[in-house]
């Protein structure tokens, strides 16, 4: 919890560099990677991260408080897979922090009543601030998540040779 009472901001904080540790021993190759065509490497996840931050949570979190019950679209990052093909991971990784440590100072400043605020989600019906809060953490540990089990997969699972043969990974 965070001295407004809006919960959720410590984890948004912290999520940067649980990324970076993640990262720490990854090369450029590595964070490219993909472990199906189908799939994402680190570097778009990274790209997806940064898109969100501004062009979803913190759009939100602004009509939120400029507007009276304002109307949200699904956001839907299948469309833009193309923006994330050929993200740099550092360049992609860089903006998201920027963004999200804007994004955190804003949040603290924000008045505990702030999470009372309420929106309309198409997808999802009335919402109020507060749980797009938690939503906001969700998404951050599931990528959190995904990219541990690429790194997982691409940097530890061969190098730990037959002691790799028992973990069953989902990159």
């Amino acid at each position: 919890m965070t001295d407004n009472e809006l919960p959720c901001v410590d984890l948004l904080e912290a999520t940067p560099g649980i990324l970076r540790g993640l990262m720490s021993e990854l090369t450029g190759d590595d964070a490219r990677w993909k472990p199906a065509p189908d799939r994402f490497s680190v570097a778009e996840v990274l790209a997806h991260l940064s898109h969100s931050e501004g062009h979803c949570y913190r759009m939100r979190l602004d009509r939120f408080l400029a507007e009276t019950r304002p109307t949200f679209e699904p956001d839907d990052a299948q469309m833009y897979l193309d923006l994330y093909r050929n993200a740099d991971p550092e360049d992609a990784f860089d903006h998201f922090e920027e963004q999200r440590e804007t994004n955190v100072e804003y949040l603290r400043d924000l008045p505990s009543e702030a999470g009372g605020r309420v929106a309309l989600h198409q997808e999802a019906g009335e919402i109020t601030l507060t749980q797009m809060l938690h939503e906001w953490a969700l998404h951050d540990l599931g990528h959190i998540r995904q990219i541990a089990e690429l790194v997982r997969a691409r940097k530890y699972l061969q190098g730990a040779g037959p002691l790799g043969s028992s973990y069953r990974l989902n990159p």
